[in-house]
């Protein structure tokens, strides 16, 4: 796998753009799949989600002004292809809204990529329990180290309130691994 700095990529960019592109999803493609696969949980979810958000990259790779940086960028695109699908699956699901918890953990636990121990599979199962902007929150700071200023860039909420909604998260989760 290898790893490129953002300005190889946009020095290449300026030159050839296939190979640009190339560079960005070999830098980015694995961390932009599990931010994906953590909220989408199911591995095809992913593929499908990260698909997506690469083919809007490449669409509006012109478009790019480089103000942020290419990762917070397209974790933004990436979000917002994962939250699509989301919905996309919560309107086609006959599953009523009080199940979905329970069929999410379930993929969780019987996935052939999902391999964690009984302690990571009970965190999962709390994450799924979040309301949906705590999940997303959660998600980017506790397994992406992200900074609240990006998550900021990336989400378009304030620093003040994603704290916030970290918080909340936490504490959600605490309460729900503490009951089981």
């Amino acid at each position: 796998m290898s790893h490129f700095t953002e300005d190889d990529i946009r020095a290449t960019l300026a030159t050839d753009a296939e190979k640009a592109f190339r560079m960005i999803i070999d830098t980015y493609g694995s961390k932009l799949y599990w931010h994906i696969r953590r909220l989408v949980i199911t591995h095809e979810d992913a593929d499908d989600a990260l698909q997506n958000t690469f083919i809007n990259a490449w669409k509006n790779i012109f478009s790019f002004r480089f103000d942020s940086s290419l990762l917070t960028w397209l974790w933004s695109i990436s979000t917002n292809e994962s939250l699509t699908l989301i919905r996309k699956r919560e309107r086609q699901s006959t599953v009523s809204l009080d199940d979905v918890e329970a069929v999410l953990s379930g993929s969780a636990e019987g996935s052939t990529w999902f391999d964690g121990d009984a302690a990571e599979v009970k965190l999962q199962n709390a994450i799924l329990r979040l309301p949906e902007k705590q999940r997303i929150v959660f998600n980017m700071k506790y397994f992406d180290d992200m900074t609240y200023e990006d998550m900021s860039s990336v989400t378009g909420t304030s620093v003040g309130a994603l704290k916030a909604s970290y918080h909340h998260a936490v504490k959600k989760i605490e309460h729900l691994l503490k009951d089981n």
